[in-house]
């Protein structure tokens, strides 16, 4: 039965096994979470709002099923977006956004299948839920049982909406990242307006590569004061934390300059500036998440008439992390914790060596992205449980910009996590409730010690 209560678990114990974590509480370390939003609590608009309008997964499909970008990211009404997402649903099955909408949907109490005869009436339905206080954005994070989420937040920002939450709430929900990638890509267009920005945030002007380091390490204190326990970085290849700093320096100075800086400068910088960030994060006991592999905007169409972060990003299979990254691992060695995350499948093997070469304070991240999927994330469980340790996993995220995704994907991703590990007991490899107390420590005590939420 589709979504039925089996739905992904495909043996007795795994189902056992999902009773008991199903409905513990939700930690999710890594989101894009639209933090101001949740502060305002104002209620949705309409359902393509609510499942689509900051969705690039969603409109990934869209596009590979037909629908025109007018009826995607375009000029066209919420309603028509949402009855174009409609006609064509039935050829996005097999794609996991096709079970998460409709995880969505059921969650909200609409049982219809999304499709080209039922989209007029879920539009209605979920239009009339929608308009409920008890649909606000607090109340919805409050029914999906979130226990914390780390939303991702720019050394610049003000972090004013993450107490506002939290004080309308009455306890931490919600606590902020520290992402300084746009200090870190020097020679970039939009870098010395950006650091421009970043020093006018801290009252100061930055003219050279220290007075950036003694700004984000300003930065740095006022989020760990404000809650933060982690920062990430998203970064096409690893950097080795060990770039020349009179080199990283001369660099910095030409970017600002608008002067011309090459590849193999470019990278030097990043690879100092990345050091510096561990050893921030090393003296305030934060966990370092690195998120490897996206080669972004490869479609000009889409980053020429959208921008960034428009479903135009892609995997690469030849991409080589393991040098720099066994440089970055072994100048932190025991002290930071390290999240390793990789976007292409190929290179789980590597990160699963390295973790377990450099000992507990590394761990694996959960599959990310495009290999946030059943199947992806089954593949990652058992190679974790072959080669690295699954009590030592870093615990699911949802990576996404979408409100409901915390119910959905957690969903998912318990699932499957129930239904390996119930393989597993069924195949002699452990008792039952040995395997019952790992999905718990994999599913909110593992993550919770190590990020200290």
């Amino acid at each position: 039965m589709f979504l039925g209560q089996d739905y992904l678990i495909g043996n007795e114990t795994g189902k056992r096994i999902f009773a008991s974590v199903k409905d513990l509480p939700i930690l999710d370390p890594h989101n894009h979470a639209d933090v101001a939003a949740i502060a305002r609590n104002e209620n949705f608009k309409d359902a393509w709002e609510l499942f689509a309008a900051t969705d690039h997964y969603v409109w990934e499909v869209l596009r590979k099923a037909g629908v025109p970008e007018e009826k995607i990211t375009g000029n066209a009404s919420p309603h028509d977006k949402f009855i174009a997402m409609a006609e064509v649903f039935d050829r996005i099955a097999g794609n996991p956004v096709y079970e998460w909408i409709h995880l969505d949907l059921r969650f909200l109490g609409v049982t219809e299948l999304l499709s080209a005869e039922t989209g007029e009436l879920i539009w209605k339905k979920v239009n009339e839920i929608l308009a409920k206080e008890e649909s606000r954005p607090q109340a919805l994070l409050k029914r999906m049982n979130v226990g914390v989420m780390c939303s991702t937040d720019d050394p610049a920002d003000t972090l004013e909406y993450h107490k506002a939450v939290n004080g309308s709430v009455g306890r931490t929900i919600v606590r902020p990242t520290w992402r300084p990638d746009a200090a870190m890509k020097a020679g970039k267009p939009g870098f010395p307006a950006y650091i421009e920005r970043l020093g006018k945030r801290w009252g100061v002007k930055i003219t050279t590569l220290a007075e950036l380091v003694d700004v984000l390490q300003k930065s740095h204190d006022f989020f760990a004061e404000n809650g933060c326990r982690a920062s990430d970085h998203g970064l096409e290849l690893a950097s080795s934390g060990t770039g020349d700093a009179a080199a990283a320096a001369e660099t910095f100075r030409k970017a600002i300059a608008g002067e011309s800086v090459s590849p193999e400068e470019a990278a030097n910088y990043a690879d100092y500036l990345l050091g510096e960030c561990g050893e921030m994060n090393s003296r305030s006991g934060w966990v370092m998440q690195l998120h490897m592999g996206a080669v972004r905007d490869v479609r000009d169409f889409l980053f020429r008439t959208i921008g960034p972060d428009s479903g135009g990003d892609v995997s690469d299979l030849f991409q080589s992390h393991e040098a720099k990254l066994i440089r970055f691992l072994n100048r932190f060695d025991g002290r930071l914790k390290i999240v390793l995350y990789c976007l292409d499948q190929a290179h789980q093997a590597t990160l699963a060596a390295l973790s377990r070469a450099f000992g507990s304070t590394v761990r694996l991240g959960s599959a990310w992205w495009l290999c946030d999927t059943p199947i992806g994330m089954k593949r990652q469980l058992e190679y974790i449980g072959s080669v690295d340790l699954l009590s030592a996993f870093a615990g699911m995220v949802s990576d996404s910009r979408k409100l409901l995704s915390y119910g959905s994907r957690f969903e998912m991703f318990r699932r499957i996590l129930s239904s390996t590990l119930g393989g597993m007991v069924e195949a002699g490899q452990m008792p039952e409730p040995v395997a019952v107390k790992l999905a718990k420590t994999m599913c909110y005590d593992g993550p919770m010690a190590f990020f200290g939420l």
